[in-house]
């Protein structure tokens, strides 16, 4: 009996699981399109999973090593919210593959790191450790969370969340609205079509910059519809661009 009604659960969930994908084209300065970004999200009323891959395309692909990336979430669904209980980080470069998955621990509020380095497909390095500090989100849903998560968008105001994956900064960003004298630069480099605009400040060093200012457009569907780095190392602005 009990084996049925598990199957009669997974089933219904199944039946009513929806999933969306978005995709952006992601482009690098002198050297216009480097890439592409596919997001696949599937929710029930009670769980999702977001899937996001990343791959470099042309001559970025060679230059970076045929670099790619896949980042999964998964975790539960709270008052229309993406909630996050696992986290990971697949990231391939030449011969080197790191694994980083993040466990979430939300009755005890604390964050468990699972790190592991693979060599021609042979383990090199293993840890695992707690982290300093405790968060909801981690980088994917910190963004498709970003819509309803802000809802006074008051000029000039700032947001500060928690995010998994950004240890190294002790989880912390920084989002602020701008303000009245911001819009038309904001405008320019976003486009006019935006149902608001915003900006993320992320440390990271692989910015090659002091600090990593994102530049973020939000749709009238609650998705990012455009985001810019402005001026990263010598070749200009990295950028997403919706596509779906």
């Amino acid at each position: 009996m009990i084996k049925q009604l598990l199957f009669i659960i997974l089933l219904s969930n199944t039946i009513f699981a929806s999933t969306k994908v978005i995709r952006y084209d992601a482009k690098f300065g002198i050297f216009g399109t480097v890439g592409k970004l596919t997001n696949t999200i599937t929710k029930t009323k009670h769980a999702y999973t977001i899937k996001t891959r990343l791959t470099l395309t042309g001559l970025a692909k060679s230059l970076f090593g045929g670099q790619t990336g896949n980042y999964i979430s998964k975790g539960f669904m709270k008052n229309g919210l993406f909630i996050t209980t696992q986290y990971k980080s697949i990231e391939r470069y030449n011969e080197t593959k790191t694994v980083s998955t993040y466990y979430i621990n939300h009755k005890r509020r604390y964050v468990t790191k699972d790190f592991k380095e693979y060599k021609n497909a042979k383990l090199v390095k293993h840890t695992k450790k707690r982290l300093n500090f405790y968060a909801k989100d981690d980088l994917l849903t910190l963004y498709f969370n970003m819509d309803k998560n802000i809802k006074m968008r008051k000029s000039g105001r700032r947001y500060i969340f928690k995010v998994v994956g950004l240890e190294k900064q002790n989880g912390k960003v920084q989002i602020t609205i701008p303000n009245k004298n911001q819009y038309s630069s904001y405008r320019s480099d976003l486009g006019n079509s935006s149902d608001w605009y915003a900006k993320a400040l992320i440390y990271q060093k692989n910015f090659k910059k002091k600090k990593g200012d994102i530049l973020l457009s939000v749709s009238p569907d609650g998705n990012i519809k455009k985001a810019i780095i402005k001026d990263v190392v010598f070749y200009g602005d990295a950028s997403l661009v919706r596509v779906k």
